[in-house]
């Protein structure tokens, strides 16, 4: 090969021609993406548009109408058991709710990915369970159980679980949804420390704006009214110049129809210890 050719490196994840349906319905089609090893993607829209929906055809929950889904150049739509599940150890997921058994404690609930996952011992777990909670501040509350906590502490019980396995792409449902908007700025720093120090390619589904534009590397919008995605981008070049004003209308909070914006979002506020979330 010639060496003055610059080489693109194969995508962390590819979106091939991914048509989702259910049944007859056809609710998204023809979405196509590349996103990028060690970046932050975030699949954004209007309500009811299939932003979920996309999150659990990545994982594997959904099965695409047409279309392939692609990890490190590797076909995840057409792959065996085997392949499949070894790639389902590299993902961490965390769910909109938390996803957490409240039967358990909050070290049982991180341990069980590692006691189905991995040959370790009982002893070498909890002490990764420790460190795994330590990690997201909740460093002596082991032995709590999920009721006994806040929304927010519930949800950072839920992102340890989902790095119990030092994932190499994390996926993030809805991760702010019902947390107070300082939360949710705490948990964003967690989201960027913990992409940094895993060095984890992350996909987050969300429809806050302040999430969107301090987290997101990159984005894609998914258009409810041609069902397709209509835009890829940084965020806030789609917000200054996207040519769909429905992407500009989204990310400005402004009426697409009547063109009234709110004020701009004030200035990113200084980093905070995620400790304190």
């Amino acid at each position: 090969m010639d060496a003055s050719i610059p080489t693109t490196p194969t995508p962390k994840i590819e979106i091939r021609h991914l048509d989702m349906a259910f049944g007859p319905f056809v609710l998204m089609r023809d979405i196509n993406a590349a996103i990028r090893s060690g970046e932050i993607f975030v699949i954004i829209g209007g309500s009811g548009c299939g932003k979920s929906t996309l999150l659990r055809h990545l994982i594997g929950f959904l099965q695409p109408a047409r279309g392939d889904i692609l990890y490190d150049g590797r076909n995840f739509t057409a792959a065996g058991p085997d392949e499949r599940e070894r790639r389902l150890r590299q993902f961490g997921v965390l769910f909109q709710g938390g996803a957490l058994w409240s039967s358990m404690t909050l070290a049982e609930n991180v341990a069980l990915p590692l006691a189905q996952y991995s040959p370790l011992s009982q002893a070498e777990i909890a002490d990764i369970v420790r460190v795994k909670l330590a990690l997201v501040g909740l460093k002596g509350f082991e032995d709590y159980y999920p009721a006994e906590l806040s929304g927010g502490m519930r949800k950072r019980a839920g992102l340890a679980r989902a790095i119990a396995l030092d994932p190499e792409i994390l996926f993030f449902d809805e991760p702010s949804a019902g947390l107070d908007p300082l939360t949710s700025q705490r948990l964003d720093a967690l989201i960027l420390e913990l992409r940094d120090s895993l060095g984890a390619t992350v996909v987050v589904v969300t429809h806050e704006l302040d999430s969107i534009f301090t987290i997101g590397d990159r984005a894609i919008f998914l258009d409810a009214r041609t069902r397709t995605a209509t835009a890829q981008g940084h965020p806030r070049d789609l917000r200054d110049h996207s040519p769909d004003p429905g992407v500009r209308a989204f990310l400005s909070r402004r009426d697409v129809l009547e063109g009234i914006a709110t004020p701009p979002a004030p200035a990113a506020p200084d980093p905070i210890d995620p400790t304190r979330l």
